[in-house]
């Protein structure tokens, strides 16, 4: 699927080394987006949406943004209220740290990163469902427990007093939170890029939701005809 002509939406993937980032850029382009790599600030520039996917540990993961200059201009897109999609560790990185490694994370969110409690197996990998605990815009038509592509043993934690910026839950063992948002940042613990067509969906409405209003209406369009 082509972008639109005239309304294309320029997302910058966050480039620290992810093991996903041909296939979420992929999906990306699928819905109509126009994708850049970003390795350093400037590729931030001109963005309408970042995107940060991530396999792996929260350490070497901040280590590499730090070394290409990213840690702060991430913290200020967010802080600034711009459009921020956060994808499994790119989740998990928005909190204020890890209790995999011990690493201080982005800060964005009130929060921490924490093993999955009493999973049925660890690591947790596969489809599993994604149940709303309210409304947004990122599962606009996504039925309400859909089955969503996962593979963590890790998940964030709101702390205490900030459980509203979850979205959804999942269950593996005790609920984790599946997706969380705040103003214009939203995070998916699980992989969009591997779940098919509600996939593909959710990544069609972030990329909706950092296009103009007036152009909003043409997400549906976009997701027609997807695998």
């Amino acid at each position: 699927m082509g972008a639109l002509e005239g309304d294309a939406v320029r997302v910058s993937v966050i480039d620290h080394g992810a093991g996903n980032l041909v296939s979420i850029s992929q999906g990306l382009e699928r819905v109509g987006a126009v994708v850049t790599l970003a390795a350093g600030p400037e590729g931030l520039i001109d963005a309408d949406l970042v995107v940060m996917p991530g396999v792996g540990a929260a350490a070497p993961a901040m280590a590499r943004l730090a070394e290409r200059g990213l840690v702060e201009p991430i913290r200020d897109w967010i802080r600034a209220d711009r459009p921020f999609l956060g994808v499994c560790l790119g989740l998990q990185l928005l909190f204020d740290g890890s209790d995999e490694d011990g690493a201080v994370t982005l800060g964005v969110l009130p929060g921490r990163t924490v093993a999955l409690v009493d999973p049925p197996t660890s690591p947790h990998i596969g489809w599993n469902q994604v149940v709303r605990r309210r409304a947004h815009p990122l599962l606009d038509g996504v039925d309400d427990g859909a089955d969503l592509y996962f593979v963590h043993s890790f998940a964030g934690q709101p702390a205490a007093g900030s459980e509203d910026v979850i979205v959804a839950e999942t269950t593996h063992g005790a609920p984790f939170a599946s997706v969380v948002a705040r103003g214009r940042c939203a995070g998916v613990q699980f992989h969009p890029e591997r779940s098919g067509r509600d996939g593909l969906r959710i990544l069609a409405n972030a990329v909706a939701l950092a296009r103009p209003a007036s152009a909003a209406r043409t997400v549906g369009a976009t997701v027609t005809g997807a695998a």
